[in-house]
């Protein structure tokens, strides 16, 4: 059975609130479980079958891999995306669906913050590549603030044939480019849509790009040529989600 680590108060009291059944253990650091944060959450494990255990700050941070834990973290049930083929059955049985598509997305605060903005505006599945993608590190689970707990997702092993299997199931496919002349705002998004999203730096790779069906931009009027990914991606849910209204 696999295990995944999530951590930070907010986090860790999405999980226990939400996916208890998937809890396995509570590491809390020493001198820290008498917080009145911490207490409560401990507090809401009396009657229940997981197991807490009082750690050193050196075992959290090695635990996460991070210092910012806030004296909590907890073991979790692995969540494992589907595949590609699971994904496309999915989508299949949906009924106009939003797909979020992350192409070669490689920071996992940037993944993390499109998955708790992709649930925040209800998506039916957010899409990575196996590779040139950011995975579900505990980072991307404690910027995605309970989201990443919750929101469907997929891991594909070839984003292009995963593309050209949503084209084959009617998805309008949409990639978002700079250099495009159409507007977000222009475009038409209340039918199944899969909005594609860049990567850090670089925007769509080629290929990607050449099987949208179509490409729209964000309008850039101050000095900066462009947006963080998350922010950019935030922008266009939010279109989809007031013209889906």
């Amino acid at each position: 059975m696999s295990e995944r680590i999530i951590y930070g108060a907010n986090t860790v009291a999405h999980a226990l609130r939400h996916q208890l059944a998937a809890v396995l253990r509570v590491y809390v650091q020493q001198g820290k479980e008498s917080r009145s944060r911490h207490e409560q959450l401990l507090g809401s494990l009396v009657d229940t079958p997981v197991w807490v255990e009082k750690v050193s700050a050196d075992d959290l941070h090695a635990l996460t891999g991070t210092n910012k834990h806030q004296g909590i973290a907890v073991a979790l049930v692995g969540n494992e995306p589907m595949d590609e083929h699971a994904a496309l059955e999915y989508v299949a049985g949906l009924t106009n669906p939003l797909i979020l598509i992350l192409d070669s997305v490689e920071d996992p605060r940037n993944l993390g913050a499109c998955l708790r903005t992709a649930d925040g505006a209800g998506v039916d599945l957010v899409v990575t590549p196996r590779s040139r993608g950011a995975g579900l590190t505990p980072v991307a689970s404690k910027v995605a603030s309970g989201a990443a707990e919750v929101q469907m997702c997929a891991r594909v092993a070839n984003l292009a044939r995963f593309i050209k299997g949503l084209r084959d199931l009617n998805v309008w496919v949409i990639g978002t480019d700079e250099r495009a002349p159409t507007m977000i705002f222009d475009a038409g998004l209340t039918g199944a849509i899969a909005l594609v999203m860049g990567g850090e730096g670089k925007g769509l790779r080629r290929l990607t790009r050449e099987l949208c069906d179509t490409l729209v931009h964000l309008p850039m009027q101050g000095a900066v040529e462009s947006l963080n990914v998350s922010v950019a991606a935030g922008i266009c849910l939010y279109e989809c989600v007031r013209q889906r209204r």
